[in-house]
């Protein structure tokens, strides 16, 4: 499927507001409501748009401290004790985790998280991953400030 202007425009606007009406998407793109009803029928049926969610402030949740994690695989037990599936459940279920992505580099897999301080980061890092055999080395990351 070729993605268009109109297309990228729709998709701009739902990307800021997606609980936006039809009818006010297309006074904001000046694209046609029965036009923009059908492409974003369109976009939803080729798998283009996916789902609608929120976005939440992690500060007014009370969770001040960003952080990204770095993880290797340990190595010696790679394919051993657990297999990529496994890992991936064990890793779901840490918490207040946002992102797991698997990267290249010196590392192996990267985790967003928002944290209440940094006894839940440390709790995080010296607790939960320690239970999670084919973890090997960390690297962790603050973040000081977002630029929106």
């Amino acid at each position: 499927m070729a993605i268009d202007e109109k297309d990228l425009k729709i998709l701009e606007v739902l990307k800021e507001h997606a609980k936006l009406s039809t009818y006010k998407i297309a006074k904001k793109t000046l694209i046609p409501v029965a036009t923009v009803h059908n492409r974003i029928k369109k976009l939803e049926k080729e798998g283009i748009i996916s789902q609608y969610t929120i976005k939440t402030d992690p500060k007014k949740l009370g969770k001040i401290v960003t952080a990204y994690v770095l993880i290797r695989y340990h190595i010696s037990s790679w394919g051993k004790t657990t297999n990529r599936e496994q890992f991936k459940k064990k890793l779901l279920c840490l918490p207040n985790i946002e992102e797991i992505k698997y990267i290249t580099g010196r590392f192996d897999i990267l985790l967003k998280g928002h944290f209440k301080d940094l006894e839940d980061v440390n709790n995080l890092l010296l607790n939960e991953l320690r239970k999670i055999p084919d973890v090997g080395q960390t690297e962790t990351f603050f973040v000081i400030e977002t630029v929106k």
